[in-house]
């Protein structure tokens, strides 16, 4: 019977949660719904990657280094200096930089249309980048990420993680819900589902009766980001469902939504900071978990080939 993680404090984790090297391959783990990711694995080339979630970045050993771009004072993420940390936040559709001395590093993501922006944790909303070591809440954070990793690398098929349980877990609070249009959220959730769906902006418009103008403009202000954005994201977080898969990468592209490897490959290489065939590469010892209709749409495109 699978067992739902909500608290993390206090847990004997028992003999089976020792810890690991961190350069062995079980702890190589990821769980992803529609709502969130945790992610435990390689880190790949330091490149600049621009995610549409709200990013935290955890060290599991060695401290991190972060380097965000501020469009404000013309400084790109390429050329940004370095902070470092143990914990890290990035908000979404901020290109950055990110390097360790371990191979292995932690992210969670959340997607930016769930939560209620200005009721986040102090600490996440109020840091772009390093979070100062002697923030009360650093300490903590740190800690129930490392204590879900060792959870989900000894227990991970046997968890029934839910979005409220996970934050729960990860942020020792729920995290309040965004308030979006019911016309808006009812495309949001078909996105979301299945971001692989080739359903333009105008077909979203006739569906929730809207003119084309007003719905690209409702969307923006309910979302806070343009749809065209949000699907090219969606698209691009739906491969995660896939890095375990042993096939052409080219039918990934086209289950993936994407019309040619070409759009594919530029698409994954300005979100992930790599190319998609590296992607792979680094995640062939990587546990996948979790479940919504989002990986159960990617495990129906993989069943018709």
């Amino acid at each position: 019977m699978a067992r739902p993680l909500q608290d993390l404090n206090g847990i004997d984790f028992g003999p089976d949660g020792a810890t690991l090297p961190l350069s062995d391959r079980r702890n190589r783990v990821m769980w992803l719904n529609n709502d969130r990711v945790f992610y435990a694995g390689l880190l790949g080339a330091v490149s600049t990657r621009t995610m549409g979630g709200w990013l935290v970045y955890a060290s599991l050993g060695a401290p991190l280094r972060i380097a965000l771009e501020d469009a404000e004072a013309g400084v790109s993420a390429a050329s940004a200096p370095w902070q470092t940390a143990q914990l890290a936040v990035v908000p979404p559709w901020v290109p950055h930089r990110v390097a360790c001395d371990e191979r292995l590093i932690c992210s969670i993501t959340i997607e930016p249309e769930t939560v209620d922006e200005a009721a986040l944790p102090a600490w996440l909303r109020q840091h772009a980048g390093a979070v100062p070591a002697s923030h009360p809440d650093a300490l903590p954070m740190l800690q129930r990420v490392r204590a879900a990793h060792a959870w989900l690398r000894t227990h991970g098929q046997q968890v029934a993680w839910q979005t409220a349980c996970f934050d729960q877990a990860l942020f020792g609070q729920p995290l309040s819900p965004r308030q979006v249009d019911p016309r808006i959220a009812q495309v949001l959730q078909s996105m979301r589902d299945d971001p692989a769906q080739l359903t333009t902006a105008q077909d979203c418009a006739a569906r929730v009766g809207l003119s084309f103008s007003r719905f690209l403009h409702l969307f923006k202000a309910e979302v806070g980001t343009p749809f065209r954005s949000l699907r090219t994201w969606k698209r691009a977080r739906s491969l995660l469902h896939h890095v375990t898969r042993d096939t052409n990468l080219v039918h990934v592209a086209l289950d993936t939504g994407y019309p040619d490897s070409t759009h594919f490959s530029h698409s994954i290489r300005q979100v992930y900071g790599l190319k998609p065939r590296d992607l792979f590469a680094g995640s062939r010892q990587l546990t996948v978990l979790g479940d919504s209709p989002a990986a159960r749409a990617a495990a129906r495109a993989e069943a018709w080939r």
